[in-house]
């Protein structure tokens, strides 16, 4: 089953959440503080990692700023509600939900289970099914099953929503998707997001992908309508 790392220095929720995600199946491995987690998380990388924002050595935000130096693992943050402007931040360094305090535990391993269910498709297709579903776009090439994406054939790492984000635009160059419609693409139907927070993965699209190239154009705004991949 999958690992799931969770970081949060109140030891209470530590220990509700770890029973709550234990009952669901999943390992669970607990930390109670940034760094600690860091270390234990580069010698065993779990699949999907819950981390509050405020804790003491190391945050939330310093922590996911790290991983994501070198890691696409999928991200929850535990987050009270007055950190609006924290979860803002936090899309734009590329976290995948956030769940606010104080929260259900049915709420959480939901999220955790829609999560890790976009992150790791079915594999039951076939060899040629499996082939088909590669998404060729000019310069643009993104393997599903792989959670593989390349421009200009130079790797680029996104994260489980970025991804499906820039899939439902690829898959049909030209056509406007509107907010909504890349939020259903991106989220489960139990997660509510915001217009911000589908402009917040956007932005971190583009940036991941002019890094690679700086004269990359391809996802066009049209304001107050929503986005586009070019033809």
């Amino acid at each position: 089953m999958p690992m799931i790392a969770l970081v949060d220095d109140d030891r209470n929720i530590l220990a509700s959440v770890s029973i709550a995600l234990e009952g669901e199946g999943y390992r669970v491995q607990t930390y109670t503080d940034g760094s600690t987690a860091l270390d234990g998380m580069r010698s065993d990388p779990p699949d999907l990692a819950i981390l509050d924002i405020k804790m003491p050595r190391m945050d939330g935000m310093e922590l996911l700023r790290r991983l994501r130096q070198k890691s696409d693992l999928p991200v929850i943050f535990l987050t009270s509600k007055e950190d609006e402007i924290d979860e803002l931040f936090g899309l734009k360094m590329g976290a995948d939900d956030f769940v606010r305090k104080p929260f259900s535990q049915r709420l959480l391993v939901e999220r955790v289970k829609a999560i890790l269910r976009r992150a790791n498709p079915k594999e039951a297709a076939g060899p040629k099914e499996a082939e088909a579903k590669v998404l060729e776009r000019g310069h643009l090439q993104m393997d599903p099953e792989r959670h593989a994406c390349s421009w200009k054939n130079e790797s680029v790492t996104l994260t489980v929503t970025e991804f499906l984000i820039l899939q439902a635009l690829a898959t049909r160059p030209g056509v406007v998707k509107s907010r909504n419609a890349l939020m259903d693409a991106a989220y489960d139907d139990q997660v509510y997001v915001d217009d911000r927070t589908i402009d917040s993965h956007i932005k971190r699209l583009r940036k991941k992908f002019k890094a690679v190239d700086e004269e990359f154009e391809m996802i066009e705004t049209l304001y107050g309508v929503g986005y586009r991949f070019k033809e």
